[in-house]
């Protein structure tokens, strides 16, 4: 069984102008593969807090990180800027393979910015803010992240 922390990353969601759809979409994707979710968090698009909680949910030997919003092309959108400053090893394929199979259903996806990566033993990876492309986008790699996740251990 893998650890995780789902953390959504929005500045509606965090100050509760709407209620987050993704987190628990993607919460719901990792419990049915057998993932124990570690946390859940709803923070702001702002890069130290962003970088705050990476690094505590790495440091804390979390497996999968995975971070949902903040990918696009809007000023707020720094989800990739404070992964990479959190990560010590970046993971390409998983980004482009995600963005590969999303493009085959929606031309929009290779405006997704998510990066992925890997902190101490810690997988994160950055998700798309929608539950339908959080959800989609996760369960593209999903199959493979186990065999990651035990070289890591």
């Amino acid at each position: 069984m893998y650890t995780a922390t789902v953390i959504t990353v929005s500045d509606r969601a965090s100050a509760g102008e709407y209620l987050d759809q993704s987190g628990p979409a993607v919460c719901k994707l990792l419990e049915d593969a057998g993932y124990q979710i570690e946390n859940i968090v709803i923070i702001p698009d702002e890069k130290n807090k962003i970088i705050e909680v990476l690094q505590n949910a790495c440091d804390n030997n979390v497996n999968l990180i995975v971070t949902t919003g903040g990918t696009g092309f809007s000023p707020r959108d720094i989800t990739p800027e404070a992964t990479k400053a959190v990560i010590e090893r970046e993971a390409p394929g998983i980004a482009e393979y995600m963005r590969m199979r999303s493009a085959a259903v929606t031309p929009r996806a290779i405006l997704s910015r998510g990066v992925a990566g890997i902190r101490k033993n810690s997988l994160v990876v950055n998700l798309p803010g929608s539950p339908k492309g959080a959800v989609e986008n996760l369960g593209f790699v999903l199959p493979a992240l186990a065999h990651g996740l035990d070289m890591l251990k």
